[in-house]
């Protein structure tokens, strides 16, 4: 096939040394630059690949784990009408992990366990390496949540706590007076606070 060019464009493809033969001409600026931006893309193209990071981790920010059927049964019991349908317990969770790669995750409180917080406690002792943990407000009116989250926070090391507002009491906001003493907690325990803002079936 046959192309049409242009002189101008046809220089382009020459050697800027028989387009200058003698050393004496000066090189319009022009010229002058697009030699030395092609000179600097050669020598980019022709360097080694930077050495690859071994201390780049690859880290979901947000999932969930919970006990199987049998740890269930026999420790961890679901909440009342919230039993899961899938598998996601630690065993499989860290399967899935190593086959996709990642490296640690942020776990947060599943609603499978509501507020009894026990089996993602053991699992955040059993690979404090691996996980870091988010626990879940509980915005109980006697305030019994408060204490909670205190202990939660102190004594079983999560570093984080979700807001969802879908199990606050029915008819109130997470802007209530429990909900603004929770806030004002996770910031005196320097907790960041992560807030559901979908709908679930909670």
């Amino acid at each position: 096939m046959a192309v049409a060019i242009s002189a101008s464009h046809f220089a382009r493809f020459l050697p800027h040394r028989a387009l200058f033969p003698s050393s004496s001409r000066k090189i319009p600026p022009a010229i002058a630059r697009r030699m030395a931006s092609e000179k600097s893309i050669n020598a980019a193209l022709s360097a080694p690949p930077p050495p690859s990071s071994s201390s780049l981790m690859i880290f979901d920010s947000h999932l969930h784990v919970w006990a199987s059927p049998q740890e269930a049964s026999e420790k961890y019991p679901y909440h009342p009408g919230k039993e899961p349908t899938i598998p996601g317990d630690a065993a499989f969770l860290l399967e899935c992990m190593a086959e996709a790669g990642v490296d640690g995750a942020l776990v947060v409180q599943p609603i499978n366990h509501m507020f009894d917080h026990s089996y993602v406690t053991t699992v955040l002792k059993m690979y404090p390496s691996k996980f870091i943990g988010c626990c879940l407000a509980n915005p109980a009116e006697d305030g019994s949540g408060i204490a909670h989250l205190e202990q939660l926070i102190l004594k079983d090391g999560y570093r984080a706590i979700r807001f969802n507002p879908y199990i606050w009491p029915s008819g109130q906001k997470m802007t209530n007076d429990i909900g603004k003493v929770l806030f004002s907690k996770a910031g005196e325990l320097g907790a960041p606070v992560g807030i559901l803002c979908m709908k679930c079936a909670a």
